[in-house]
């Protein structure tokens, strides 16, 4: 697709992967909303970026209806969206508790559905459109801890293919793309221990893929694609 002038929303845009995203899709011509919780990080990052803020958090769903009545006043009919907003909680099964797991899943499942489902309205009116579910390589083998994170990706993975499959004879292209550990805060909010190195993934690596699917002529698309660091050391 020809990002000039696409509309693209991005949920979780405020810092780490969502918005290495908006800025470099910003920079190659696109209109780019982006949605974060906190109202200073979110008119920071977006008076920083020159794209449209809005407060939302997309486990809410009267904030998500809104968001899409924003974007379609502000910018115009959607061509892209990328759900990017996340969280983590890393716990053993025996010390996960019931809050805990359902904040996960609430915003990194029913979140993304949420968003999904008003996105995939537009598209299949549109007859075309551009969804990108930002999961993780925990959505492809378990790991101890990840009854939460890791279950709400392969959670993710799984609704992926299903809209995919719903879609695709509407000409919309479904993408998951899976970053394997990428030097961003969301590792400490989760309480993941992370050492920062060059050798790591950095965010922009992330945001140079989303582009490059994106990029591709639309009679075709990635459907998966996972990014893994060359050598990363800690």
């Amino acid at each position: 697709m020809d990002l000039k002038n696409a509309v693209v929303l991005i949920t979780g845009g405020t810092s780490g992967i969502g918005r290495a995203a908006a800025q470099m899709l910003a920079q190659a011509g696109a209109k780019v909303a982006i949605t974060g919780r906190d109202p200073q990080r979110l008119q920071e990052a977006a008076s920083a970026l020159g794209v449209v803020g809005i407060q939302a958090d997309v486990a809410n769903e009267a904030d998500v209806l809104r968001t899409f009545r924003e974007v379609k006043e502000k910018l115009g009919d959607l061509d892209v969206l990328i759900n990017n907003a996340g969280i983590g909680v890393l716990k053993e099964l025996t010390e996960m508790d019931r809050a805990s797991f359902d904040e996960v899943f609430a915003t990194n499942v029913t979140g993304v559905m949420l968003m999904s489902r008003e996105a995939a309205k537009i598209f299949k009116e549109r007859k075309r459109g551009n969804l990108i579910n930002i999961a993780s390589t925990a959505s492809l083998r378990g790991a101890p801890k990840g009854t939460a994170y890791y279950g709400s990706k392969f959670a993710l993975r799984g609704m992926t293919e299903c809209w995919r499959a719903e879609l695709r004879k509407y000409n919309v292209r479904v993408f998951l793309v899976n970053p394997s550990e990428v030097i961003t805060d969301f590792a400490r909010r989760a309480g993941f221990p992370q050492i920062d190195n060059p050798s790591k993934l950095q965010s922009e690596d992330i945001a140079h893929m989303i582009k490059a699917v994106l990029e591709m002529n639309d009679r075709g698309f990635t459907p998966e694609l996972s990014v893994f660091a060359t050598n990363p050391v800690d």
